[in-house]
């Protein structure tokens, strides 16, 4: 490291259970944020602090005045950009040493199958249930430690993914593919605003202490936030011996 990243990262540092070699971990990383709205933006604005490599940006919309009451990499001057761009440039703000690849498209399972093969972990910060679900599955595929998290009104959820482990659940032993639901959206449904913030946050520090070898992660456990009371709850949850995507291992 040079000496100007040895004073920016000086607090990782410090701390004993990241030093210097985890913090070079970081630096040689390779995230992918998919989302870059309520939970991808505070997600990515602390994996650019805290000096993660290199981060992918993947996003197909646009900035709207209505993103901005929680939506925090984006500003009023940039509604109408993309929001991929938009969070590119807060992120460079923080930190210019990251190198962001900022896409705008939508993915699927083929361009999934590209960006997770070339991951150090995944974050999935989209609001679309079938997307949830093909990320997952390239990151099981690929076995790419995954980072979830969610949140509609007062209520959010978090999990990791981690298919390194054997008897780690993935997305689909928690969530059923092919179950059947009206997909909710903020757009619709409303969410308070800085519930994404907390779960986005959560995610960057589960993706950095995956990365740096921190800690335990929240592999086999499902965090829920009731917002209006401030209560976490959790779920423990198994591998799924019968989950289709888990046979692929």
């Amino acid at each position: 490291m040079t000496d100007d990243q040895l004073l920016r990262y000086s607090r990782h540092i410090l701390l004993d259970d990241i030093g210097i070699e985890g913090q070079e971990r970081l630096l040689a990383a390779h995230a992918v944020v998919i989302g870059a709205g309520g939970l991808g933006s505070p997600a990515a604005l602390y994996l650019a602090s805290a000096g993660v490599g290199h981060i992918t940006l993947v996003d197909d919309d646009v900035v709207d005045l209505t993103n901005l009451q929680r939506q925090i990499a984006h500003t009023t001057e940039r509604v109408g950009q993309a929001k991929v761009t938009s969070a590119a440039a807060a992120m460079a703000a923080i930190n210019p040493e990251v190198k962001v690849t900022a896409l705008k498209t939508r993915v699927d399972d083929q361009a999934l199958d590209v960006l997770v093969r070339d991951a150090t972990v995944v974050l999935d910060c989209c609001d679309n249930y079938t997307t949830r679900h093909a990320v997952n599955r390239a990151c099981v595929r690929h076995g790419k430690p995954l980072v979830a998290g969610a949140a509609i009104r007062f209520d959010a959820q978090i999990t990791v993914v981690d298919p390194r482990d054997a008897a780690c659940p993935c997305y689909a032993c928690i969530f059923a593919p092919q179950a059947q639901f009206e997909e909710v959206r903020c757009s619709t449904m409303g969410v308070f605003a800085p519930l994404v913030g907390i779960v986005g946050a959560m995610q960057a520090a589960e993706a950095l202490k995956l990365v740096a070898g921190v800690g335990t992660s929240l592999a086999g456990r499902l965090l829920m936030l009731d917002g209006r009371t401030m209560e976490w709850s959790t779920m423990h949850v198994p591998r799924a011996p019968d989950c289709a995507v888990c046979v692929a291992r």
